[in-house]
């Protein structure tokens, strides 16, 4: 990657604002303690040297987190909303030679695991459509205990430290004088948050991308987002970043798609994938890893510029490809939703022998309060004995009592080492017990509240994804800044938020300023680290990276009585065996009469009634009428919407000769994505052209709402 030079940065010690870059703010009173002690730094926690470990001495720290854990009984606080599934993991080689884990071990072996996806910022009653962050959370169950991989579909978060996320959470959910708005960061707290907060950058451009609006579960791809360690037998450590990568490809919707479908179908998210799982299309995910070790690290931390511990921060795939190490597949539906998705409780510092930490000051930080959160969640200490979050193999060990303790535990030892057990208690085991890697610390030692200069940059890698992304995922971004800056009603919060995207692209900020009626209005802020120009990285566009495909799609037909019945039989064969499948909507969900049976009465079966099957369901969708139908739907609103909004969102739409009628009343305008059915290219041409997802040229024309 190549990068401009600039002078090596200092460390760190502004106390007033995050990364380095104050900010001028009005006095308000000391800010204390729950014990009235004054907070000399809200922005970091106590850690051994910048770049060391945190500390469990920080006392300001867990008792901000720990507050923060507690304030919602028995919701999650974040991820509240959200669908799972049972399936398994399979290694698709050994890797001894990088961990001594034993589930990596095996390729023939297969370990059961318990996933879970979810959004952030809304309740368990919100919609499964906000731009948000989706959690992708996956527990596996190994024999050697559990291990839970607790991360997002974006690489990268907002904050750089831990004792910054209640405040995050807090800024995005709903404002507390008035309980709204519900699931959506389209708001003034939250951009008086990040606008504040310059590390927030990066993840602000992946939050205002496509990412944040997939088109399904099934379809979005999971990261660790920190740096872990792999750990061999031999004691050798590696840094790893953990990717799950959908094998169907990642799609999205569009924002106009998102908002139709929050109201269409609430559910739609959950529904698609337990309708998938039940029907036997199992979604299926890649393991991937990046493995590099500690010299590579510092050639890297010298490319980029960037510090690998740094959660705002990725490491590019041309600089080090990702390596897959196995396939979760997720096979059968939970069979209570309360019982399993609900009570699954997932951990960071859930770990098996061979997979251990760094110093991330944001992973030290989940390290406790994951646990802390559940026990306020679950009741009690003992929700590890809920059959969802049991190990699947043996656990021994001398705790006992504690609210919901549901086992009987035997004997009078309850403690270690004993005698009066007469040597039959758990005991430690030396070989196979969990070793932390010795490390030394880096810095010099010292007990300081400080970020280290290597994370002071904040705009290069935001400035580096949004020139990787393609001209339609550019103009989705723009779209999203302008939609939830436009809903900022302070106006120091708006020009605060557009100087940061000077910083990262003046193009960026000056059109989005030019869709808020703007113009230069942007405020002249100062980055701690000038950005630098990083080689772009084609990997972190989904359009770019896209294979043509039908698999796990969905295709809707409209038929109505007269419809020919053939060409639906085609379509369907042709579209499942691409891998999708196929939806009947008519104007009845009790059925329609095709050319055949429009004499003998038969009926053909429908899938969806019109007004109930919405086009924003589909990712392609084909229109099937004689012309008599099609004149008559013409005037009718829910089949103008359903060919409009198709047309609207660039998807590819086949059609019958006779379906004129409503194509004209619905404003289409032909183009590569109109496709005759029963023209040359016929049902094989539609299906390819749907393939290939979208027909983004046709989004300059229709002016689709941002």
């Amino acid at each position: 990657m190549a990068t401009k030079k600039r002078t090596a940065p200092k460390a760190l010690t502004t106390k007033v604002g995050t990364g380095g870059e104050p900010h001028q703010l009005d006095a308000g009173t000391t800010l204390t303690t729950n014990q009235g002690l004054p907070v000399s730094d809200d922005q970091n926690s106590l850690k051994i040297g910048d770049r060391g470990p945190t500390l469990l001495e920080d006392f300001i720290l867990r008792e901000k987190i720990t507050h923060f854990d507690h304030e919602r009984i028995p919701e999650r606080i974040v991820h509240a909303r959200g669908s799972a599934a049972h399936g398994y993991f399979q290694p698709t080689k050994s890797l001894a030679h990088l961990t001594k884990a034993d589930f990596l071990q095996n390729p023939r072996k297969r370990i059961p695991v318990f996933a879970r996806f979810s959004t952030v910022a809304g309740g368990a009653g919100s919609v499964d459509t906000p731009r948000d962050v989706r959690g992708f959370a996956v527990k596996f169950y190994t024999d050697e205990g559990n291990f839970d991989l607790v991360g997002n579909d974006i690489p990268v978060f907002f904050i750089q430290d831990t004792i910054k996320f209640p405040d995050l959470i807090h800024s995005v959910k709903m404002e507390p004088d008035r309980g709204f708005p519900q699931a959506a960061s389209a708001h003034d707290t939250f951009w008086d948050f990040v606008s504040l907060t310059p590390e927030s950058t990066h993840m602000l451009l992946w939050a205002m991308s496509d990412r944040a609006i997939p088109r399904s579960l099934r379809m979005i791809e999971g990261f660790g987002v920190h740096t872990f360690r792999l750990v061999n037998a031999a004691g050798k450590s590696t840094f790893v970043k953990f990717h799950w990568r959908p094998t169907i490809g990642a799609q999205s919707t569009t924002w106009d798609e998102a908002v139709k479908l929050a109201g269409a179908d609430p559910d739609f998210h959950r529904r698609d994938l337990y309708e998938a799982i039940a029907a036997g299309d199992f979604p299926e995910w890649t393991l991937c890893i990046q493995a590099f070790d500690d010299k590579r690290r510092a050639e890297l931390e010298k490319q980029l510029q960037m510090d690998v511990l740094d959660a705002t921060k990725l490491i590019p795939e041309e600089l080090v490809p990702l390596e897959t190490i196995g396939k979760m597949v997720l096979d059968r539906n939970p069979d209570n939703f309360f019982a399993e998705t609900e009570q699954v409780a997932f951990c960071p510092s859930h770990v098996v022998s061979g997979i251990d930490f760094s110093d991330d000051p944001l992973l030290q930080g989940r390290l406790h309060s994951y646990l802390d959160t559940q026990i306020s969640r679950l009741g009690g200490p003992n929700f590890h004995q809920i059959p969802i979050n049991a190990p699947k193999c043996p656990m021994h060990n001398m705790q006992r009592d504690g609210m919901h303790q549901m086992q009987v535990p035997k004997g009078r030892v309850n403690y270690e080492p004993a005698s009066l057990d007469d040597g039959e208690g758990p005991r430690e085991n030396q070989e196979r017990g969990f070793a932390t890697f010795k490390e030394k610390p880096l810095g010099d030692g010292t007990k300081v509240r400080q970020r280290p200069a290597t994370f002071a940059d904040h705009y290069s890698q935001a400035r580096m994804f949004y020139r990787s992304m393609s001209v339609p995922e550019q103009n989705h971004i723009v779209d999203a800044f302008a939609f939830e800056l436009g809903k900022v009603e302070t106006l120091k919060v708006r020009t605060r938020m557009l100087g940061r995207l000077q910083l990262v692209e003046p193009e960026l900020c000056a059109r989005v300023e030019a869709k808020l009626g703007m113009e230069g209005a942007h405020d002249e802020l100062k980055a701690a680290l000038e950005p630098v120009d990083l080689d772009e990285s084609p990997t972190l566009s989904l359009l770019k990276k896209a294979d043509p495909t039908l698999r796990g799609r969905k295709v809707g037909v409209l038929v109505a009585d007269g419809s020919d019945e053939q060409l639906v039989a085609a379509l369907r064969e042709r579209v499942e065996k691409e891998g999708g499948k196929l939806a009947v909507v008519a104007p009845k969900v009790g059925g329609w009469k095709g050319k055949a049976g429009s004499r003998s009465g038969a009926k053909q079966p429908a899938d969806m009634a019109l007004v109930a099957g919405p086009s924003i369901f589909f990712d392609a969708v084909a229109i099937v009428l004689d012309k008599e139908m099609a004149e008559i739907l013409s005037k009718d609103a829910a089949a103008i919407d359903w060919v409009r909004n198709a047309f609207a969102h660039c998807k590819v739409i086949g059609h019958s000769a006779g379906s004129a009628p409503l194509l004209a009343e619905a404003g289409v305008d032909p183009d590569e994505g109109i496709v005759p059915l029963d023209g040359q290219k016929g049902v094989g041409g539609f299906v390819n052209a749907a393939k290939k997802q979208r027909i983004w040229d046709r989004e300059s024309q229709v002016h689709a709402p941002a």
